[in-house]
C-alpha cells in the first residue's frame, strides 16, 4: 500500500504554503519568544538597593551617637557672665492622672556681643543631708506665648541677639526626694553663639 492510500479519507498531504504557516506558530511545548524590556537592567537595581542599604546602615551607626551624659557640677561657660538670670520664681502643676511639674520661671538678659543660638543650663537641688546636690541638665527654653497656657520653645528658633531681654521656664517632672525646698542654682554650663 502507498502512502496515499493509507491515509484515511479528507486529509491532503501538506502544501508548502501550510509547512510554512506551522513553523510560524509557535507548538504547544514550543519556548516562549524572549520578551525586550524597556526597562532598567538588573544590575542597575542591585547597584542602586546597595547604595540605599549603605546610607541606612550610615544612618542608623551614626545617627545613635549620643552626647555623653553629664555627671558631676560641671564649669560655667565662658560667655556665662554676659547672660544673667534674673526674677527667678518657682511654680508647680499637678496633671489630671496624678504627674506632678515643676517649673522655674525667669528672665535671661544677653549682654555680650555675640548672638546665642542654644543655651544648657544645669540646676542644683541642693539636700540638707549634707549629700551631693541632685542634678538636672537641660536646654534652656524660651516663654514664646502666655495665652491660653505658656508656651516655650528653644533658643534657636528665635536667637538672643546683643541687648535682647527674653523669659525662659525650665521644666522638671521628677525632683529629688531629699530637695530642702529652697530655690535651686541654675548654672549656665555650655553657650552656642553664631
Amino acid at each position: 500500500m502507498s502512502e496515499m492510500e493509507q491515509k484515511p479519507e479528507g486529509t491532503r498531504p501538506p502544501t508548502e504554503q501550510s509547512k510554512i504557516q506551522q513553523d510560524a506558530t509557535p507548538g504547544l511545548f514550543a519556548p516562549a519568544p524572549e520578551e525586550r524590556s524597556s526597562g532598567m537592567p538588573l544590575a542597575v537595581w542591585l547597584t542602586a538597593g546597595a547604595a540605599v542599604l549603605v546610607v541606612v546602615v550610615a544612618l542608623l551607626l551614626f545617627g545613635r551617637h549620643k552626647a555623653p551624659a553629664i555627671t558631676g557640677v560641671q564649669p560655667l561657660d565662658a560667655y556665662a557672665t554676659s547672660l544673667p538670670l534674673s526674677q527667678l520664681q518657682m511654680s508647680e502643676s499637678t496633671s489630671l492622672s496624678g504627674g506632678k511639674s515643676t517649673f522655674i520661671d525667669g528672665h535671661i538678659t544677653n549682654n555680650g556681643s555675640s548672638t546665642v543660638t542654644e543655651v544648657m543650663v544645669q540646676v542644683l537641688f541642693r539636700n540638707e543631708e549634707q549629700m551631693p546636690p541632685g542634678l538636672e541638665t537641660l536646654p534652656m527654653m524660651l516663654v514664646r506665648t502666655h495665652e491660653p497656657y505658656v508656651d516655650t520653645q528653644t533658643v534657636n528658633s528665635n536667637p538672643l541677639k546683643p541687648g535682647d531681654d527674653r523669659e525662659f521656664r525650665l521644666i522638671f517632672e521628677s525632683i529629688p526626694a531629699n530637695w530642702n525646698m529652697q530655690m535651686p542654682e541654675v548654672h549656665i554650663i555650655a553657650v552656642q553663639k553664631k
